[in-house]
């Protein structure tokens, strides 16, 4: 099969999966869990200040989040839920790079 003809394929695979039909599509669904950063930042006993220093948000961000105007997102979620279960694992191999 040519270059072009497994682009056409791969399409008309995706157009099957979107509708609904079978195809040779492969999913992958990670799940996040919903996060409380503001319970996050309280356990670890840090101002809003240092756990943005600390773990690379901005502050304004951090507070957007605690504030309920925004919800983290993509790998900030991902990296909020590690910081919420071992966080010394964050912060060791924050201090490593």
């Amino acid at each position: 099969m040519t270059g072009g003809a497994k682009i056409i394929a791969g399409l008309r695979d995706a157009l099957a999966h979107a509708r609904g039909e079978r195809s040779r599509a492969r999913v992958t669904t990670v799940r996040v869990p919903v996060v409380d950063v503001s319970a996050i930042r309280r356990k670890l006993g840090m101002s809003q200040q240092e756990f943005a220093r600390r773990f690379g948000f901005s502050l304004g961000t951090l507070r957007g989040w605690e504030q309920g105007r925004r919800m983290p997102e993509g790998s900030a979620r991902v990296l909020l839920c590690v910081i919420a279960h071992n966080p010394r694992a964050v912060i060791e191999a924050l201090e490593a790079a």
